[in-house]
Parts: structure tokens; C-alpha cells; sequence
């Protein structure tokens, strides 16, 4: 691994202060991806700021029931804790599902937001690819590309996006604080992710230097019933083929309201806006259900290897709204 400097962060101002007047420069929080991208040569930082002592690890209620839950807290902080698990179970679950016990131990939750892409070609350091070198190309378009997204691709990437979390906090509208270089922001999830088109390299709108110091969940009554479900290779620490997480709201039989988003199908954490729409005002039924998977999915771009992603995503819509729906009863 190439040479580095490394200086651990007294405040958040100061940790902002560092790392925007040092181009090559970068946070370091539970390093559960940062090291392994410096140590394959993706990333190449001069210096690394060590923002684990700052006081970002807060999971506290917020005035109308929802929750603020500090950047630098652990997954396995937030994972287990009561209010996260009473008031958005999907949150917890897919926290649970998103790493090792070890990985969650040590992985932060901004960090998590901001993790790269699992794409091997990304991560071999030798192969083009325009999120690692712009302009070179995607070699995951002809290559091997199982894992890769259908929704939300270009010609430049169909890289998929790896958190899991990232997809309960689409469902529910999260929202990002930070503090960069030129003052405070508040980015709303959705503006968070940006699509590949022509700029794959651009993930997210944050400038050098801007930090992520909270994540915030509205108060959102539905959440309360909601699942995650993870469809991967093997049970134990893996990555997902498809995610969703799905929280309905059902009277006398009707869909009222519901929240649905997918990971390991979306170039970002995919919020199924298609299937919302459809769900709504229907009745909560496995046929319902169908249509609105089969509405979400209609655009989907397939390649040589993902194909099966499309089938393999409608079952698990469908099922996620079933058991969604039979907790929304209850």
C-alpha cells in the first residue's frame, strides 16, 4: 500500500477545514471500504482525517416521532437499537442483513451512504471503467455483469449500488445534514444518489470536504410495519442480487399508502415510485401486487448475465408487499 499522512480530527469544523484545503485528501471513519479501496489502488489519498471522535454517534427522537441518527454511530448501534427496531424495523433488518457482525461493529453510517460500488472491474484497478477513469468504458456492458443493475443505467455504467440500508432510508425519505467548506446542507435522499448518464464517476452531490454529520428519519407511522427482504447467493455475508424494502398502509382491504424500494436491481437505492402508484387505492392483493412489480420493472435494461434479476425481483416485491400488508392487518 503506497505511503500516506494521517491526523485524527479534534472537531467537525476542523475535520472540514483539513480536508477541503488538501485536494488529495479524505475522511476516514470505520474504513470498512476506504482501506480496502486504497489498498486494491482505487482510491489514492495523500491523507486520511480520522473523524471517529467527533460526537456523530447520537440516535435520538426528533419532536413529531421520527429519529436523528449521527454519521459516525455504528450499523450495529443503530441496528439493535429500540427505537430504531419499533419505529423502522426495515431499517434495523436491512442493517442486520448489510454486513458481518464484525463489518457492523466498526462500519459507520455515513460511511455506509457513501460506500462504492462491489463491480469487479471497478475494483481490479486494470480494467476500464468510467467510475474509476472516465472515458475509458465499461467493460461490465459485455463482460460479466450477474450482479450488475437493470433500473437506472446508461451507456456508461451499470454498476449496482451495494448498501442496503441506503434502501429502507430511500423508502422512507431520509434525509442527509452535512457541513461542508461553504456552510451547512440538508440533501433529501433522493437528490443524494445521482444516476450514472454521463458522469458515472459523480456519485453524490457532496464537494471536497463536505461531511456527513446526521441522517434523518421522518416521522412515519406506516414504518412502523415495514420489512426488508434480501434475496443473495448464500445466507451468511453476501451482497444482494435484489432487496426490497415495502411498508403498506391497508383498510377494509385497500392499499392507502405505501413505501417500496429496491437494492441490487438500481445504479442507486432504487425508490419504486411505478409500483407506489399502482398500489395505491387498490386492493392489497397478490394480483396487486404483481401488477405493480411488473409496472416498477417495465423499463428494465438487461444484459447477457442479469436477465434473471427481472423474474428474480418480481417474486421478491410481491412477497415483500404480502408480508408488508399481513403486518399492516394485524
Amino acid at each position: 500500500m503506497r505511503p500516506l499522512s494521517y491526523t485524527r480530527a479534534l472537531d467537525v469544523d476542523g475535520a472540514v477545514a483539513v480536508v477541503a484545503r488538501q485536494p488529495d485528501s479524505a475522511f476516514l471513519a470505520g474504513g470498512t471500504t476506504e482501506v480496502d479501496l486504497i489498498r486494491l489502488g482505487v482510491a489514492r489519498p495523500d491523507l486520511l482525517v480520522d473523524i471517529n471522535g467527533l460526537p456523530l454517534r447520537q440516535i435520538e427522537e426528533l419532536p413529531g416521532g421520527g429519529l436523528r441518527l449521527g454519521a459516525v454511530a455504528r450499523m450495529s448501534d443503530v441496528a439493535r437499537s429500540p427505537l430504531v427496531k419499533a419505529r423502522y424495523p426495515a431499517v434495523s433488518q436491512a442493517l442486520l442483513l448489510g454486513a458481518s457482525e464484525q463489518l457492523r461493529n466498526m462500519a459507520s453510517m455515513g460511511g455506509n451512504l457513501c460506500q462504492r460500488t462491489r463491480c469487479a472491474y471497478f475494483r481490479d484497478n486494470v480494467s476500464p471503467c468510467n467510475k474509476r477513469e472516465p472515458g475509458s468504458g465499461c467493460s461490465a456492458l459485455e463482460g460479466l455483469n450477474r450482479g450488475h443493475a437493470i433500473l437506472g443505467t446508461s451507456e456508461h455504467c451499470i454498476a449496482a449500488h451495494p448498501s442496503d440500508v441506503a434502501v429502507a432510508f430511500a423508502a422512507f425519505d431520509a434525509v442527509v445534514h452535512t457541513i461542508g467548506p461553504r456552510g451547512t446542507r440538508t440533501i433529501g435522499i433522493d437528490d443524494f444518489y445521482l444516476l450514472p448518464g454521463d458522469t458515472p464517476e459523480r456519485e453524490h452531490p457532496l464537494e471536497h470536504g463536505e461531511l456527513i454529520v446526521s441522517i434523518d428519519l421522518p416521522p412515519l407511522e406506516l414504518a412502523r410495519r415495514s420489512v426488508y427482504l434480501k434475496f443473495r447467493d448464500r445466507q451468511s455475508y453476501e451482497f444482494a442480487l435484489v432487496s426490497v424494502a415495502a411498508a403498506v398502509e391497508v383498510r377494509s382491504g385497500i392499499v392507502t399508502e405505501a413505501r417500496l424500494a429496491l437494492g441490487g436491481v438500481g445504479t442507486r437505492p432504487w425508490r419504486a415510485r411505478r409500483a407506489e402508484t399502482e398500489l395505491r387505492d387498490g386492493p392489497a392483493t397478490i394480483e396487486q401486487f404483481a401488477l405493480a412489480a411488473a409496472a416498477e420493472l417495465a423499463p428494465a435494461d438487461v444484459r447477457r448475465h442479469n436477465a434473471f434479476k427481472t423474474e428474480l425481483a418480481h417474486r421478491a416485491i410481491v412477497r415483500a408487499l404480502t408480508r408488508a400488508a399481513e403486518g399492516a392487518a394485524r
